[in-house]
């Protein structure tokens, strides 16, 4: 909102006003009054759901420090929202169609996980919103996500084009500063790690015959939902720590920004040699306020927690991230960015599996390890939660660093 009324200020030629037509002073500002909102706001919020009496049901699981945690403040995730979406609607361009799927997804994620928690916590069933319900749900933004990404118009792929280069007749040529960049729409996506390290979805169709490409939405949609839908579930098992889901989000989310800008920043794209897409670079402001949101949270959501985020934050944050990097052409990043979701995922798949395979053959069901997901198999050994969690936040900036290098080492 405020970028247009500053937008207005700078046609009457007012002094200073056009500073908001940089994304970078945006990114900042949102950065800044996400921090504002969750560490002043939020504060009223935890007073409300204490009031509420909002606190978390804990079960006696045998781990350090577990007990001391019932009846702390859950549903908490409202602030990481609130956080997001304000700065957001302030700061970012609203008619930024990678800013609505956004602003869309965070609202109707964080929809999802604050009926699970309403559930838990007024209606006393530990169970929660069950699972068939929770799947609907993250399919069904999937479904819009994908959509979007595939046939709303805006979402373009720019390509530079050599001198002795033809363009593709059905396609738009824009001359940029003497160069020619061909604009189409397109499911591209980048590889890590290889040189030429663009994936077309669509040619993964090419048997269907000489139309194939048309049909690549029935290939592209369902790979956003086990997107959305794995990212979303990471970062909800993540979430059983204090600090934990919350700082490796905001590590996830920092790196993503980086990716968005030089995505959105023809100059720096046609640099790095990645794809330029347009518009993107909106993603920024977005992705500021979320980093500010997960930093301002942990003001009360480290150990030891004043508030938890419940599942009203962790699949937003979850939900975000998958979109974020489906808008940038970055999915196929994610199980290295997103490292720890995935590591917290597969230990609780193999325990799972595990266990059910040597009840099956020797009738008595063995673990990998001590607990599931991993985090509570080192508080099992002995490891204070507040140790776990540094250690974690380590490993996210490492993969964060690995991620980031994917631009220029192929």
């Amino acid at each position: 909102m405020l970028y247009y009324l500053f937008d207005y200020f700078n046609e009457l030629n007012i002094p200073g006003t056009g500073v908001f037509q940089y994304i970078s002073f945006r990114a900042a500002m949102a950065v800044v009054f996400s921090l504002i909102i969750s560490m002043i706001f939020g504060k009223r919020i935890i007073r409300l759901l204490q009031k509420q009496q909002v606190g978390e049901s804990v079960r006696d699981l045998g781990l350090q420090g577990q007990l001391e945690k019932q009846g702390t403040p859950t549903m908490g995730g409202l602030i990481i929202i609130a956080s997001i979406i304000i700065p957001t609607l302030l700061f970012a361009r609203l008619d930024n169609i990678y800013v609505i799927l956004l602003i869309v997804s965070t609202l109707w994620l964080g929809l999802i996980g604050f009926i699970d928690d309403y559930i838990k916590v007024f209606k006393k069933d530990k169970g929660g919103l069950q699972g068939k319900f929770k799947i609907i749900g993250q399919v069904g933004i999937g479904i819009i996500a994908g959509s979007v990404l595939y046939f709303h118009e805006d979402v373009i792929v720019r390509e530079k084009l050599s001198d002795n280069q033809t363009a593709n007749p059905t396609a738009e040529v824009i001359d940029v500063q003497g160069e020619r960049w061909e604009t189409h729409r397109s499911t591209k996506t980048t590889i890590p790690f290889v040189k030429d390290n663009e994936l077309e979805y669509g040619e993964l169709l090419s048997w269907l015959g000489e139309h194939y490409k048309k049909w690549a939405w029935l290939l592209y949609i369902p790979i956003v939902i086990i997107v959305i839908t794995a990212v979303s579930n990471g970062a909800n098992i993540t979430d059983g720590i204090d600090g934990l889901a919350a700082g490796t989000s905001g590590i996830i989310g920092l790196a993503l920004a980086g990716f968005a800008f030089v995505s959105g920043n023809y100059i720096f794209a046609d640099y790095l040699n990645i794809m330029y897409i347009p518009d993107t670079g909106e993603i920024v402001v977005f992705s500021a306020a979320f980093v500010g949101a997960c930093i301002g949270f942990l003001w009360y959501n480290s150990f030891p927690a004043q508030v938890f985020m419940g599942d009203t934050g962790s699949l937003a944050l979850g939900g975000i991230i998958a979109v974020i990097a489906l808008a940038i052409r970055k999915e196929l990043i994610l199980p290295i960015l997103c490292g720890v979701f995935l590591i917290e995922n597969l230990s609780v798949m193999l325990q799972v599996s595990y266990f059910k395979y040597t009840k099956k053959k020797y009738g008595e069901g063995r673990r990998i390890f001590k607990m599931a997901p991993i985090h509570h198999h080192y508080q099992k050994t002995g490891l204070h939660e507040s140790k776990i969690v540094t250690r974690f936040w380590i490993i996210g900036i490492i993969l964060a660093v690995i991620s980031i290098v994917t631009l220029k080492l192929r």
